[in-house]
């Protein structure tokens, strides 16, 4: 009788732990579920706020949004001032007020930056360049600024402002590094 008793327990605790598995699977999915479609809901949330902003996007002072940005994706009071552009590739030198800051922006990632130096073959031509991506110290800071931590139009004021700095035109620019020399 103990034995029919144990196997009937043992059973049972099978049997419940079986239907607990089988809620917890059921509820996983249905959570997963919710927050696919709250993810969703979002994105589209932000799509229509960014083309309402989209719309009004009016910068008249670029070096004071360069200043904001930079000091709030960087975390240091930046007070730049624009002092060259250069071509091929694109870079941007700003110093600080004071002088104690000098920043070279450029849409070209590190290891971008890398590859071309690579690719030129005379050693005199990039001295001759005079591009200062091409002489960048070891002891660099960069730092990389995008939407995530640049603001939800950064996307779409920075070609504005680029242009506006260095007269040329770009179509698409979503992403910007800043190396900054200490």
């Amino acid at each position: 009788m103990e034995i029919i008793l144990a196997i009937v327990v043992a059973s049972a605790v099978i049997l419940f732990g079986a239907l607990i598995s089988m809620g917890n699977e059921r509820q996983r999915r249905a959570i997963d579920s919710l927050r696919e479609q709250v993810v969703l809901w979002a994105m589209q949330d932000l799509k229509i706020k960014r083309e309402r902003l989209a719309r009004e996007i009016h910068i008249n002072d670029p070096i004071a949004w360069l200043n904001k940005v930079v000091g709030k994706a960087c975390n240091f009071e930046a007070n730049l001032q624009f002092v060259e552009a250069f071509d091929r590739p694109f870079a941007l030198v700003c110093a600080s007020i004071g002088g104690d800051n000098k920043i070279i922006l450029s849409p070209f990632s590190p290891s971008a930056i890398r590859k071309m130096m690579g690719e030129k073959r005379n050693q005199l031509s990039r001295y001759a360049d005079r591009n200062p991506l091409f002489a960048l110290p070891r002891n660099v800071s960069i730092y990389e600024i995008s939407v995530l931590n640049g603001g939800i139009l950064f996307d779409l004021e920075l070609p504005i402002v680029w242009n506006k700095l260095t007269g040329q035109q770009v179509d698409q620019m979503d992403r910007i590094w800043i190396y900054r020399l200490a």
